[in-house]
């Protein structure tokens, strides 16, 4: 059975540093969001933060990945790969950050508009920070791991989307992965109490479409199966006596 880490003062210290350098990246970063600029210079423009920050970014390498960021379009559900790729009007584009300084790490992401656009992709975004605002209205001392999914389940559909129910938030702390598994579906109550000196990063990731999933043949880049638009939202969290500290809040 899994165990997840309660962290110390110490750790807290570090994830927080980590996760103040990826906020600070990840909004910096927004503001060069704009049709005609291409994914690989937003993403050399994140790293080039984190790096002068004192951080790594923790991308790099994991898993043989080979950049600071992943840059997600449309239908693009996470993990996409920056590159050539020019930003048009219309757009939606999710921006993951990750960074490790002092042996911790920090990990945000979410999706902004480029330019103008649709009401359909106004509604999903506007769903999609709702239920990170509600997962993390819910990580607090007396609930469970259940009641955060099962919050992302109830926003999401409220507002007549479906939730990605084959990829996870996670824990995080020394390593960019670690337990829980934190799915967007499930139920109030059950899983894991939650404790103080858990820290979590909570992600929902929500599609216009069904729920389905399919990763593209670059091996990273993951999209929904009927290609319909996804967002994507995270904030890394520590559990207090009280309510969620958001560590990546300023992002």
């Amino acid at each position: 059975m899994s165990k997840i880490k309660i962290k110390s003062l110490e750790e807290i210290k570090r994830i927080k540093k980590a996760c103040a350098i990826v906020a600070f990246a990840l909004r910096e970063t927004a503001k060069e969001i704009k049709p005609g600029v291409s994914t690989e210079y937003l993403d050399k423009f994140a790293e080039r933060l984190i790096r002068k920050a004192g951080a790594f970014p923790v991308f790099i390498g994991y898993r043989g990945y080979k950049h600071a960021t992943c840059i997600s379009i449309n239908q693009e559900i996470v993990h996409g790969i920056p590159g050539k790729r020019l930003l048009s009007s219309g757009d939606i584009v999710g921006l993951d950050v990750g960074a490790k300084i002092d042996g911790y790490c920090g990990d945000t992401a979410a999706t902004f508009p480029v330019g103008k656009i649709n009401k359909k992709a106004q509604k999903l975004l506007a769903a999609g920070k709702k239920a990170l605002v509600s997962a993390i209205d819910k990580a607090c001392l007396g609930n469970h791991l259940g009641d955060i999914s099962a919050a992302v389940l109830k926003c999401a559909s409220d507002h007549g989307f479906s939730v990605v129910r084959d990829l996870y938030g996670h824990g995080i702390g020394s390593d960019l992965h670690e337990d829980p598994l934190i799915p967007n579906f499930g139920n109030p109550k059950e899983g894991p109490a939650l404790k103080p000196g858990m820290v979590l990063a909570i992600e929902p990731m929500l599609n216009v479409g069904g729920s389905k999933i399919k990763t593209l043949d670059d091996g990273w880049t993951v999209v929904t199966n009927d290609h319909s638009l996804s967002c994507h939202f995270e904030h890394t969290v520590l559990i207090t006596e009280r309510e969620a500290e958001i560590l990546t809040k300023n992002g």
